[in-house]
C-alpha cells in the first residue's frame, strides 16, 4: 500500500469509528437519535395505558420485519463480496474494464474492507432483532396503567427498545461506509472523499434534515405533555373538587 492509501484508510477509520462521538459533539441535543429516545419512552408509557396491546405488538413486528429484511440483504451482499474475495473467480483483466487499476493483493484488501463493514452491520442487525423480541415479551407482560409501578415498567421497556433501534441504525450505517469502502477500488482519493461525504450526509440527516426537525418538534410536544400531566392530575384530584 502507498502512503496515500494509508492516509485515506486512516480517514475512513476515523469517520467510521468516531461518527457517533462526532455527532454528539456537533448536533448536541438536536439529533434524531436523542429525540427518538424521548419519543420511544412516551410510546412505552402510552402502551401501559392501553387495555389491548395489539397496536404496539404490530408496530414492533413491523420493526422486526424491517430489520430482518436489511439483515437478509446484508447477508447476500456479504456472500457476493466474499465469493469474489475467496472464490478465485475474479480476474484482474475483467476488473480493469471498470476503470480499476490494482494488483490482486490490493484488490483483495479493498474487498476485505467492504466485507468487514457489511459484517459489522449484520451483527448489529442480529442484535437489534434479539432486543426487539425482548421488547415484545415486555409488552406482553406490561401492567395496567393504574399499577403503581407502571411508569417504571415503561421506562424499563424503553431501556431495551432504544438500544435495539440504535443497533438497527448502526446496521444501516454500515451500508453507507461499505459504499465508501468500495470507493477505495478507484483509489485513495475516492476513499477519502467518500468517507467524509458519507459522514457529512449522516450528520446532516441526523441534525439538519426536515425529518430531524419534525422529530424534534414531536419530542418537544411529548416533553410538554409530560410536564403538564402532574398539573392535570392535581386539577382532576377529588381533593380539589
Amino acid at each position: 500500500m502507498t502512503p496515500p492509501d494509508w492516509i485515506a484508510l486512516a480517514v475512513f477509520a476515523v469517520c467510521w469509528l468516531a461518527y457517533e462521538p462526532m455527532l454528539h459533539g456537533l448536533a448536541r441535543d438536536a439529533a434524531i437519535t436523542r429525540d427518538m429516545k424521548v419519543v420511544r419512552l412516551a410510546w412505552m408509557q402510552a402502551m401501559t395505558g392501553r387495555e389491548q396491546k395489539l397496536l404496539d405488538s404490530q408496530l414492533l413486528g413491523h420493526a422486526i420485519n424491517s430489520t430482518s429484511f436489511f439483515a437478509s440483504a446484508n447477508l447476500i451482499l456479504i456472500a457476493a463480496v466474499a465469493g469474489a474475495l475467496f472464490g478465485g473467480a475474479m480476474e484482474l483483466p475483467g476488473v480493469s474494464e471498470l476503470g480499476i487499476r490494482a494488483s490482486a493483493e490490493a484488490l483483495h484488501l479493498k474487498l476485505a474492507l467492504v466485507t468487514v463493514c457489511l459484517a459489522r452491520g449484520l451483527l448489529e442487525f442480529i442484535w437489534s432483532i434479539r432486543q426487539l423480541n425482548y421488547v415484545l415479551a415486555m409488552v406482553g407482560a406490561a401492567p395496567d396503567e393504574k399499577h403503581p409501578r407502571a411508569e417504571a415498567f415503561a421506562a424499563a421497556a424503553a431501556a431495551v427498545l432504544n438500544p435495539a433501534m440504535t443497533a438497527f441504525s448502526r446496521g444501516v450505517r454500515g451500508y453507507y461506509f461499505a459504499l465508501a469502502a468500495a470507493a477505495w477500488l478507484y483509489g485513495p482519493i475516492a476513499l477519502g472523499v467518500a468517507s467524509v461525504g458519507a459522514t457529512a450526509l449522516l450528520v446532516w440527516r441526523q441534525s439538519r434534515s426536515p425529518a430531524s426537525r419534525g422529530i424534534a418538534a414531536a419530542r418537544a410536544f411529548v416533553e410538554a405533555e409530560a410536564a403538564a400531566k402532574p398539573v392535570r392530575r392535581r386539577k382532576n384530584s377529588p381533593k380539589d373538587e
